[in-house]
């Protein structure tokens, strides 16, 4: 998150008599101030308002749209927008996203907020805004930033439930905050949401739904089977990873007891209790938490193998917990967390080089993992 105020770059003015905003006529309000960005290469006091261009006064108005809120002239501003770029936000959505796949999420968001205080009411834009928010979070995760990833999920989970309250309802946002609550482990909200998916497609021919329409209602059903099938909606089930992440550990572990009671072939159910025996240095219970979660299905569940390689580790059984990592790497060899965990078993096993070359592999797969910085300037020091 930036911590300079946009704001501060931005100046109100009374616009020139002979300024002309657009080629078109457009009558100018000359009671109200307009904002102007300043330029990059204006040092303080420099501004000459009488050398302002059309371009630095939409930008100051986008500025405004995205960051003050409570201006009390914003339909003045969006006015002139609309006069001035009829193709707003089409343009900027699309510029948005780019922004987004090329993980420039400073600009993408800057850009998203714009686009949102133009017209708060697109609910199209609100959920691309809670879809930027959400990738966001994820990045962040990956780079060992939970804080920040933490905030972005519960702005992206805001938006979600702005875009899913919408009248008439928009499909997509019930199928898409789906997957956001899946990756939260909130089973039930997940099986909501996909289950108002469906109810909202159900009378819509296939030919209308396409392809692409036609998987994501097989999938949406695909994920409510699993969850029911699974009991992950169980009040136990839910309560045990609410207690686990929040830190109160022994209190998940005894849920997810009482849910193993009655459902002990849920081998996500097992993931937990091994995750929580492993949070409180349990580890060989959890080795054998783990082992039952893929005995009852997580074969193909990368971070079932991560976390049962720490505990390996833990025992100093070095050959097994590689195995457990190369098999985690193989289902998921993108993933900068397993890659980390490779070269903390290189460090366990006394192989600097080895180490040094895994965390330098995860940079080249995100610059900003601080976990990789801090552990490659450790072994540099080392030197």
């Amino acid at each position: 998150m930036n911590p300079q105020n946009p704001l501060d770059t931005i100046y109100f003015i009374s616009i020139p008599d002979d300024f002309v905003l657009t080629d078109s006529s457009f009558p100018i309000d000359k009671t109200i101030q307009l904002p102007v960005q300043r330029k990059t290469e204006d040092a303080p006091g420099d501004f000459n308002p009488n050398e302002i261009t059309t371009e630095q006064v939409l930008a100051g108005i986008l500025t405004v749209l995205a960051y003050d809120k409570k201006n009390p002239h914003l339909d003045y501003y969006r006015s002139i927008l609309e006069k001035a770029r009829p193709n707003i936000k089409t343009e900027l959505c699309e510029a948005a996203i780019l922004k987004t796949k090329n993980e420039d999420f400073e600009l993408a968001e800057e850009i998203f907020l714009a686009l949102y205080g133009y017209d708060p009411n697109d609910i199209a834009i609100v959920l691309n805004m809670a879809l930027f928010l959400d990738q966001r979070a994820d990045s962040y995760r990956k780079s060992g930033l939970y804080e920040d990833a933490d905030a972005y999920d519960a702005d992206a989970e805001s938006y979600y439930k702005q875009a899913m309250e919408c009248d008439p309802p928009l499909a997509d946002a019930f199928f898409n905050a789906g997957f956001f609550y899946l990756k939260q482990y909130k089973y039930r909200e997940a099986k909501d949401a996909f289950e108002t998916y469906i109810a909202l497609t159900c009378d819509v021919e296939d030919e209308d739904l396409g392809e692409n329409g036609i998987y994501k209602k097989e999938r949406a059903q695909e994920i409510i089977n699993n969850i029911v099938n699974q009991k992950m909606d169980d009040v136990h089930y839910q309560n045990a990873y609410e207690s686990i992440k929040s830190g109160q550990t022994e209190k998940g572990l005894d849920e997810i007891r009482k849910f193993l009671q009655a459902n002990p072939k849920v081998w996500n159910a097992w993931f937990i209790l091994g995750w929580g025996l492993r949070l409180v240095g349990r580890f060989a219970e959890a080795k054998e938490s783990f082992l039952q979660a893929i005995k009852y299905g997580a074969m193909d569940n990368a971070e079932t193998y991560n976390e049962l390689a720490l505990c390996y580790v833990e025992e100093k059984n070095f050959e097994e917990a590689k195995n457990c990592l190369d098999k985690a790497f193989a289902l998921e060899p993108e993933s900068t967390k397993i890659i980390s965990n490779l070269g903390y078993l290189a460090l366990a096993q006394g192989d600097k080089q080895r180490a040094r070359n895994y965390f330098t592999a995860v940079l080249e797969y995100d610059p900003n993992d601080k976990i990789a910085s801090n552990e490659l300037m450790k072994l540099e020091n080392d030197i």
